[in-house]
């Protein structure tokens, strides 16, 4: 129906009245917050039939003080002022209960709602679902892991790729060195500054009393999330 006097909708589903707009219609000439001090004399509650809160004056661009008031408070207020807007405005509002408390309403309410806390809870999904995979894979893990490792977390998330493919990515996109030679596969300085890798030193000694230095690339616990929520954003590597 058309809106004689507006109203307004709740996160709840609730119509409201805003006072301003009903005291425009109604014609009144009393200073509006005079007028509605009187009118919550007539035994209507604050927080039950009405609630105060600031707006900006249209012409002067003042904060002043209105209300949002119940369609039953609305209406019993229109009914007092006895004259005949107040009498269009009563029975405006009780034209707008009928519709709005009719099945056809009300489905349509419930639906709505329901779509918006659907639509809520994929949102919350989407944000969430890198962590969840994350927590889910590394949640036995403890401290660094080899890039093999990371390459079967990765397969656990729904990425398919093994850790020969893990290597070449990590040379290709500037994470290891591809440059042959004794550091060949070693982290770059750049993805050690980033914190993503620490390097595993291991003596080997030889039969023959020679000791040479073993070292191994190995994905932090900060490396971890980094690689797989990047790979779940971006897809598998060609």
């Amino acid at each position: 129906m058309n809106q004689l006097i507006p109203t307004h909708q709740t996160e709840n589903g609730e119509l409201k009245v805003h006072g301003h707009e009903l005291y425009e219609f109604l014609l009144i000439k009393e200073r509006y917050s005079k007028w509605f001090e009187r009118m919550t004399g007539y035994g209507f509650t604050e927080g039950v039939d009405y609630s105060p809160y600031q707006m900006v004056h249209p012409q002067n661009l003042q904060m002043i003080e209105d209300h949002k008031m119940t369609i039953n408070m609305a209406k019993e207020i229109s009914m007092l002022q006895r004259t005949q807007r107040g009498k269009e405005a009563r029975q405006y509002f009780l034209k707008l209960e009928m519709l709005w408390n009719s099945p056809e309403m009300i489905m349509k309410r419930a639906l709505e709602f329901a779509n918006a806390k659907i639509n809520e809870l994929n949102n919350t999904i989407d944000i969430q679902k890198p962590k969840v995979l994350f927590a889910d894979s590394v949640a036995d893990s403890n401290g660094c892991i080899l890039i093999g490792d990371l390459a079967k977390m990765l397969k656990q998330n729904g990425i398919d790729i093994g850790a020969t493919r893990l290597f070449r990515w990590m040379r290709e996109n500037g994470y290891l060195i591809k440059r042959k030679g004794t550091d060949y596969n070693m982290p770059t300085q750049k993805s050690m500054e980033m914190g993503l890798f620490r390097i595993k030193e291991t003596a080997i000694t030889h039969s023959n009393g020679f000791v040479t230095l073993s070292k191994t690339p190995k994905v932090t616990g900060k490396g971890q999330p980094y690689f797989i929520n990047k790979f779940l954003k971006n897809g598998v590597p060609a």
